[in-house]
């Protein structure tokens, strides 16, 4: 079907139903891929009419083809590489010179790589993901407390002491209020059993009970605190002190 020109060269090298097999290492993987135009693809279709072992070899890179496919793109974590049409045209080109059993082997060794590249791919994927995600947020924990200190009312007087004679200690805070004071003793040092005052005395000698409270076995051993009040003008207090119901007086502290 070819034909000498003037200068007796071949006139329709785009006629490849009769030109060599040497165009055919490009043309054929070309025309399984797809890749060529038109007019190319039915110059090849002729040229496969006639023969035999080209179109076996396009049977075979088909196989190989769809071998290749059956590796999922979600197995890859950036998913299907670029260029893959140019990889997979390259594999063909490799591919183009076995045949039987050859190939068969090849096609084998080749799938099992996908597969162990695919499993590489994955793990490889996991791994970059734990290590570029974001921390996970830190749990915002209750914001400190900030307990701020009221200043005791003008006035308030404090004071401790220890009686030599009893052994008893007490330790108070007497604060002011209109006409009267409150009293917060803190008392060691008295037997258990014993019935106590606490005694506000004025300094024109008047005195007020501020409470009273039965020592406890517990309080014999570490002292007892109460609360008490006295109708005693603030600034007529002279001192506080624990008498019990015999009139003892186990500990007196001034203020």
């Amino acid at each position: 079907m070819t034909r000498d020109d003037s200068n007796g060269n071949d006139a329709n090298r785009n006629d490849v139903s009769t030109t060599p097999h040497e165009w055919s290492a490009e043309l054929v993987g070309a025309y399984v891929l797809g890749a060529l135009d038109p007019a190319e693809a039915a110059a090849v279709e002729r040229h496969l009419a006639d023969c035999p072992a080209c179109r076996q070899e396009v049977t075979e890179l088909r196989e190989l083809e769809t071998a290749l496919g059956e590796v999922p793109p979600e197995l890859l974590v950036d998913g299907p590489p670029e260029g893959g049409d140019l990889l997979l045209q390259r594999t063909l080109r490799r591919a183009r010179a076995e045949r039987g059993s050859a190939l068969r082997r090849r096609r084998a060794r080749i799938g099992a790589a996908a597969a162990v590249a695919a499993a590489a791919a994955l793990v490889a994927g996991i791994a970059l993901g734990r290590t570029t995600a974001p921390a996970p947020p830190v749990a915002a924990g209750p914001a400190p407390s900030t307990t701020v200190a009221t200043p005791p009312p003008a006035g308030t007087r404090t004071g401790s002491a220890t009686d030599p004679a009893t052994g008893a200690r007490m330790t108070l805070t007497v604060t002011p209020a209109m006409g009267w004071v409150r009293v917060n003793a803190a008392v060691t040092g008295i037997p258990a059993g014993q019935r106590c005052h606490l005694v506000v005395n004025g300094k024109g000698g008047t005195k007020a009970d501020a409470g009273g409270w039965l020592v406890s076995t517990v309080g014999a051993k570490s002292g007892t605190t109460l609360d008490g009040s006295a109708i005693v003008a603030p600034e007529d207090v002279a001192s506080v002190s624990v008498v019990n119901e015999s009139g003892q007086t186990f500990v007196t502290v001034p203020v």
